[in-house]
């Protein structure tokens, strides 16, 4: 079983919506569509799912091309995140809706549809109305109707943005376990970069249309090939500043210097650009870090962490810090930086350096 994107764009009244794309998904696989509101997920999901034609380009499944294939003649199932059900019918005849089509007998029927709505959290809402449900329960019985059919391909647009936190993580650490048993090829989409690291699997970062980076969820974390997908794939999103490399020394800011050792060394004398991810930042000087003066803007607590949004050499950052810190808005702090958690990026705004250190993570 494979999906496969074959150099596929898509435009509307003359603007492109996608551009160029190549994608190869396997069976089994857990993929996911990790970008901002309007990067261009939902579109690249309905073309897989043969809801819009690609002005160019070929897609395949199984080898066979069904560019033009209706949807309903495609191997597919999709849920969205505004949830789709039969306001008529319960939420057991919801969910039993694609097995009677497929004319399955009344006790495969029965069995799946327990089973489905065991894992949905749904079996004390079975002979209810949709419209009798949260919001919340409401989106678990279109997503079992999904999971129910028992489809080829699955496509979930934030399909748990309306779902309460405890059952969200719950469904996140499930999910994955049905889709490797079942064979399926799963694509989630979702706009937050921890989502996407909880799930696991492959990530596809997109921008504008554009997908910036393909591979496994912690590889394009740690080794993001460009600056948008290190953007996307941050959260906050990554903080930037200039970087200069002159023979035996490295300029940061406007004037942080440090030698070039290490990996530094490798770079060419020339302008970059570097990055680093707000968990990175600290309060307090360690071993090696580098120090960094900022105008603190704002503070948001979380609970156990912190938000700093501040300003530097004009600049935004954000720094998240473990504790409640009760800082002074509009005074000037000092923040460090451990020069092994930058990347460094061409001009052109591909990746020259990776970090030299990074969590392990997924």
């Amino acid at each position: 079983m494979s999906l496969k994107l074959e150099s596929v764009t898509l435009s509307v009244g003359g603007e492109p919506h996608i551009y160029q794309t190549d994608l190869s998904l396997e069976a089994g696989s857990m993929n996911i569509l990790l970008g901002p509101t309007g990067a261009g997920k939902t579109t690249l999901m309905r073309l897989m799912a043969g809801l819009d034609k690609p002005n160019s380009g070929k897609i395949f499944w199984n080898g066979e091309d069904v560019t033009d294939r209706e949807v309903q003649h495609r191997d597919v199932a999709m849920v969205y995140q505004q949830f789709i059900n039969y306001p008529s019918l319960t939420v057991y005849e919801n969910i039993a809706s694609p097995l009677r089509i497929m004319k399955k007998s009344a006790a495969e029927i029965d069995a799946e549809v327990g089973k489905t709505a065991e894992l949905m959290k749904l079996i004390p809402y079975l002979m209810s109305k949709p419209l009798e449900l949260s919001g919340g329960q409401q989106q678990r019985c279109a997503l079992a109707r999904a999971l129910v059919k028992g489809a080829g391909l699955v496509l979930l647009d934030e399909p748990l943005a309306n779902l309460d936190y405890k059952l969200r993580e719950e469904l996140r650490c499930e999910i994955p376990k049905i889709f490797a048993q079942s064979g399926s090829i799963f694509v989630y989409a979702t706009t937050e970069p921890e989502e996407a690291l909880l799930l696991g699997g492959n990530t596809a970062t997109i921008s504008d249309g554009r997908i910036t980076q393909f591979g496994k969820t912690a590889e394009v974390y740690h080794q993001p090939q460009n600056n948008i997908t290190a953007r996307i794939f941050s959260v906050p999103p990554m903080n930037f500043m200039p970087l200069s490399k002159r023979r035996d020394l490295i300029i940061l800011g406007e004037v942080t210097k440090m030698p070039a050792s290490d990996a530094f060394l490798t770079l060419n004398d020339g302008d970059y650009l570097a990055g680093f991810r707000a968990n990175h930042l600290d309060l307090h000087q360690v071993k090696n870090s580098l120090k960094f003066d900022a105008l603190l803007n704002v503070t948001e607590i979380t609970g156990s962490e912190t938000y700093i949004h501040m300003e530097h050499a004009g600049k935004p950052w954000v720094g998240l810090v473990h504790g409640i810190h009760d800082l002074k808005l509009g005074s000037n702090i000092s923040v460090y930086l451990n020069p092994a958690h930058i990347y460094v990026f061409s001009k052109d705004g591909n990746l020259a350096l990776p970090a030299q250190y990074t969590e392990r993570v997924g």
